[in-house]
């Protein structure tokens, strides 16, 4: 190989977990841990998810700029560019000293300095779409990129439909009856091998209104001894939601910080999720029917569209965000409180999944590379 890969995104985990799919995909097809380079953030959680990996890391300086006119905002947004300013000066002297290969660009603030000193050095550009709609950074860079892999659509010339990265750890999950009901019964404590399991997760950091809509549903199911609900808050809101909880019921209700969603998704029913690209991915691949409630405002209104592909092939239902409370969110889980409608969502779902995506965009990736050597 003529130089090593670099692999650059972050931010979020909907990043750096695609990020690692992807590596660990090439890899497993031969390349060397030493020849894959991941570029993040340091304000993102790369340190912390990237940091032991045997992967080299490096981590740029700066934030996403604030869409907003305020002035506060207009302020904070000139620090960010400064910022992205000097991330973009220090990615030219890592490209200009690597020399890469190719450049895998997922997106996010990271990526808009890398991705532009891989143009500014003619070193091979690769864009991994994994929205429904592109990231800015994503739009600006794609006239320029040797090859765009799309979530979905049509592949033509340089865009090949892919679909989105998932980990290797989720795609191998044995979804079938008996490996569920040792998954329930391997928990401390376990869970009865005959109730609904409703698992609830909106990142990292949580989302203040699903998690308080959560714990009003905790309230009102009190009394149901047919369901558990699991109940990922994220680190932010964690303490306020156990402080919260129903003193006692006969309802399994279980409050956890942050989780490993391996684990989770390996018994899960029914998930209530954001709809980010990597989440929706990992409940297609495993077929898990949902309640998707939205990130408002995300850029591209990404969510959004991706809730409402899934939403029209009838693997979930969509809950606006503005309307997640107790009551609506008790309203759109009660049709999947039923085994043959969840079958039906489950099916539906895993229609859209592709559980081969990320061997998909490694091939791609390395087709690139040989077409350089």
């Amino acid at each position: 190989m003529s130089g090593p890969i670099v692999i650059t995104g972050g931010g979020t985990g909907g990043h750096i977990f695609p990020m690692l799919a992807i590596a660990d995909a090439l890899v497993a097809h031969g390349v060397e841990p030493a020849n894959l380079h991941l570029v993040g953030s340091r304000r993102g959680q790369e340190a912390r998810l990237l940091g032991e990996r045997a992967y080299p890391l490096t981590l740029l300086p700066g934030r996403g700029l604030r869409r907003s006119w305020r002035w506060r905002a207009l302020v904070e947004n000139v620090g960010a560019l400064v910022g992205l300013a000097s991330a973009f000066v220090l990615a030219l002297a890592r490209l200009r000293r690597w020399r890469p290969a190719v450049v895998v660009s997922l997106g996010g603030y990271a990526a808009a300095a890398t991705g532009t000193a891989a143009l500014a050095w003619r070193s091979p550009l690769v864009l991994v779409d994994l929205d429904a709609v592109p990231g800015a950074v994503h739009r600006v860079l794609a006239p320029f990129a040797r090859r765009r892999l799309i979530p979905f659509g049509q592949t033509a010339g340089r865009v090949v439909v892919t679909g989105v990265p998932v980990r290797d750890a989720i795609a191998a999950l044995d979804r079938g009856s008996a490996a569920r009901q040792q998954a329930r019964a391997a928990l401390d404590p376990p869970l009865a091998p005959d109730r609904v399991i409703v698992v609830v997760m909106t990142g990292s950091l949580g989302s203040a209104r699903v998690n308080r809509a959560v714990l009003e549903l905790a309230h009102q199911w009190a009394g149901r001894t047919d369901l558990a609900l699991i109940h990922v808050t994220g680190r932010r809101d964690a303490a306020w939601v156990r402080s919260g909880a129903p003193p006692s019921s006969a309802l399994d209700y279980r409050v956890i910080e942050f989780a490993d969603m391996v684990q989770w998704w390996a018994l899960a029913d029914v998930a209530v999720c954001r709809a980010g690209a990597t989440t929706v991915a990992e409940l297609g691949v495993l077929g898990i029917p949902a309640v998707l409630v939205p990130l408002p405002g995300a850029p591209g209104d990404h969510q959004a569209r991706n809730a409402d592909r899934v939403a029209r092939a009838g693997g979930a239902v969509v809950l606006a965000d503005g309307e997640c409370d107790g009551a609506h969110l008790a309203g759109a889980l009660d049709p999947l409180l039923d085994e043959s409608t969840r079958d039906a969502m489950g099916s539906a779902m895993a229609a859209l999944g592709r559980p081969h995506a990320t061997d998909d965009i490694a091939q791609q990736i390395l087709a690139l590379v040989r077409e350089r050597s």
